[in-house]
C-alpha cells in the first residue's frame, strides 16, 4: 500500500508538472548589443571595460564561444537572426538600411504568434524601411519602437523614434551627438514597460540594443560615464567603454525584472553582439584597438578581420544563454553554431512550428543536456556567409574565404591557425574543392523585398542630420543620405 500511494504521488506530481509546463509556455528574450567585440565583456576575458551583469549572467548560464553571427555587419545580421536562414538564401544581404524582408518571409516572432505570445522588439531593426513589406508590425511584432533604418539610427538625440511606423517625437533633439533625450533610455524603458505588462502571458522580447555603435555618444550624467570619464584614453574610447557599461546594466534591470515579477525560471535569455567587432582606438601600442575586440587579452592570440569582412574576427560574437533552473550554471560551450540556430530552437523550447526551408538547427540539447532534450545535439555540415562580394564558408575546423568575386579563395586550418595566417589553398586542394563547391550550392540569388512608397523612409535617413523636414530634392538632382549607399 506504501508503495501504491508512493507511485500515486509521483505519478501525481509529474501530471501537475506537465500541466504546468503546458500553461506556463517559456518567455524568450533576446538582447543584442550592436557591435560589440568578441573579446570586450569581462565574461570573455576583456580588462577595460567593467560588465558585471553580464560576468554574472554567464556564471549562472552557459558561454557559447562559437556561436557565430549570421553576417559581419548590421542589417544582414539581423536577418538571418530573425528568420533563421544563413545569408546564401535571405532576402536582406545589402547593409543600405532599408533593405526590406519579403512580405511572405517568416520570422521568429510571425512563428510564435499562433501560440499566443505577446512580441516585442525594441532598438534597431535594419530589415526594412517605412512602407515597405519589412516593417516588424508586418512580420509579427505586435509593437516594435526604436530605428527601422540604420541610418537613422546613427543618432542617439533624433527628433523622434518609430513605433509600428509612427513617428514617437523626443523633445529637445534635432539629430547628432546632443540633444535633451538620450533614445537608448526610451528604448530600454520601453522594453521594461512590455515585459512587466506581459509577464502573465507568454512573451518574446527582442532587444536589438543600438549601444555601442556608434556615433560615440552617452549622457555625462549617466553613472556609466563616471566610470570612464578619467581613464587615460581618447574620448571617444572612454565613451565607447560607457556604451558597454550602460547595457550591461540595462541587461541586470532586465534579469532584476524577471526575478521580481517571479518569471526568470521561465523565461530563457540570451545575449550576444551582432557582429564582429572593430579595432577601434587604434595606435602603435594597440594595433588591434584599444579594447582589443579581436585579441585575446591574456594569451595575445588574434581572430583576423573587423566588422565588414569575413574573416573570423567579422562573425565572432560574445553570446550567452540563462534559464534558471532549466540549464546547468557556469558552463562554457564550444558547440559549432551561428544566428540561424536561434529561430529553431525558440520553436523546439517552446512547441512553435519552425518555417519550411530555413538553415539552422535547433541547439536545445546543448543548452538544457542531451538527456533532458531527448535527442542528441545535431550539427552543421557547414557554415556559410556572404555579403559585399565576400564569401566564406567553414567545416569543422577547415575555412575558405574570398575576400573579392574576382580574387582567388583562401584556406585556413583553424585547428593550428585560428588566425587564418597561413593560407593553404595550393597545399590542399582536395579540401578547397569540397568547400567551395558546397558554398556554390550555398548561394541562391537574393530576391528582395519591395516599398510602396519612400518618402517616409528618406525622411527618416534625414532625421540623423535634423533635416528630416526638409523638403525632397528635385527629380535627378543628387540626394544626401541616398538609402543605396552602405550604412555601416
Amino acid at each position: 500500500m506504501k508503495t501504491l500511494s508512493s507511485l500515486f504521488l509521483i505519478t501525481l506530481c509529474a501530471v501537475i508538472a506537465l500541466n504546468t509546463t503546458a500553461a506556463s509556455p517559456p518567455n524568450v528574450i533576446y538582447i543584442m548589443a550592436d557591435e560589440l567585440g568578441y573579446y570586450e565583456p569581462g565574461f570573455m576575458g576583456g580588462k577595460n571595460i567593467q560588465t558585471p551583469n553580464l560576468d554574472k549572467m554567464a556564471a549562472e548560464g552557459i558561454i557559447f564561444r562559437n556561436l557565430f553571427a549570421g553576417s559581419s555587419v548590421c542589417a544582414p545580421t539581423r536577418c538571418c537572426f530573425l528568420t533563421g536562414k544563413h545569408s546564401g538564401h535571405t532576402s536582406v544581404r545589402a547593409n543600405g538600411g532599408g533593405t526590406p524582408l519579403r512580405g511572405e518571409e517568416e520570422t521568429i516572432a510571425s512563428m510564435l504568434k499562433p501560440l499566443g505570445y505577446a512580441t516585442g522588439g525594441f532598438g534597431k531593426w535594419g530589415c526594412g524601411g517605412r512602407d515597405s513589406t519589412g516593417v516588424p508590425e508586418k512580420h509579427g511584432f505586435d509593437v516594435f519602437l526604436g530605428y527601422y533604418d540604420q541610418v537613422h539610427a546613427h543618432t542617439y538625440y533624433p527628433p523622434y523614434l518609430i513605433r509600428n511606423s509612427e513617428e514617437v517625437p523626443l523633445a529637445g533633439n534635432n539629430g547628432g551627438s546632443q540633444g535633451k533625450t538620450y533614445s537608448q533610455y526610451v528604448i530600454h524603458g520601453e522594453a521594461m514597460k512590455f515585459i512587466r505588462e506581459h509577464s502573465r502571458q507568454p512573451f518574446l522580447a527582442y532587444l536589438p540594443y543600438t549601444p555601442p555603435h556608434g556615433n560615440f555618444d552617452i549622457p555625462d550624467e549617466d553613472p556609466a560615464w563616471s566610470i570612464y570619464k578619467d581613464k587615460p584614453w581618447s574620448e571617444l574610447a572612454r565613451r565607447y567603454a560607457a556604451m558597454v557599461t550602460l547595457v550591461d546594466r540595462q541587461v541586470g534591470e532586465v534579469l532584476a525584472l524577471l526575478k521580481e515579477l517571479g518569471i526568470e525560471q521561465n523565461t530563457l535569455v540570451f545575449f550576444s553582439g551582432d557582429n564582429g567587432g572593430n579595432d577601434y582606438f587604434k595606435s602603435a601600442e594597440h594595433p588591434r584597438g584599444l579594447h582589443l575586440a579581436n585579441k585575446h587579452p591574456q594569451t595575445g592570440v588574434e581572430y583576423r578581420g573587423t566588422k565588414g569582412t569575413l574573416y573570423e574576427g567579422g562573425v565572432r560574437v560574445p553570446f550567452i544563454a540563462r534559464w534558471p533552473g532549466k540549464m546547468p550554471a557556469g558552463r562554457v560551450s564550444e558547440h559549432l553554431g551561428y544566428f540561424p540556430d536561434v529561430l529553431p530552437t525558440i520553436a523546439e523550447v517552446t512547441g512553435a512550428k519552425a518555417p519550411a526551408g530555413i538553415d539552422g538547427l535547433s541547439i536545445l540539447p546543448e543548452l538544457i543536456g542531451e538527456s533532458a532534450a531527448g535527442r542528441k545535439q545535431a550539427t552543421h555540415d557547414y557554415l556559410y556567409w556572404e555579403i559585399n562580394g565576400w564569401t566564406a564558408i567553414r567545416q569543422a575546423n577547415w575555412r575558405a574565404v574570398r575576400p573579392r568575386a574576382a580574387q582567388s579563395w583562401e584556406l585556413y586550418d583553424l585547428s593550428t591557425d585560428p588566425s587564418e595566417s597561413k593560407d593553404l589553398a595550393a597545399a590542399q586542394p582536395a579540401v578547397l574543392a569540397k568547400l567551395t563547391d558546397l558554398a556554390r550550392q550555398a548561394h541562391q540569388p537574393v530576391q528582395e523585398g519591395t516599398f510602396a512608397a519612400t518618402d517616409r523612409h528618406e525622411r527618416d535617413r534625414r532625421a540623423k542630420f535634423g533635416k528630416h523636414d526638409e523638403p525632397e530634392p528635385a527629380k535627378g538632382a543628387p540626394q544626401k543620405g541616398n538609402k543605396k549607399k552602405a550604412a555601416k
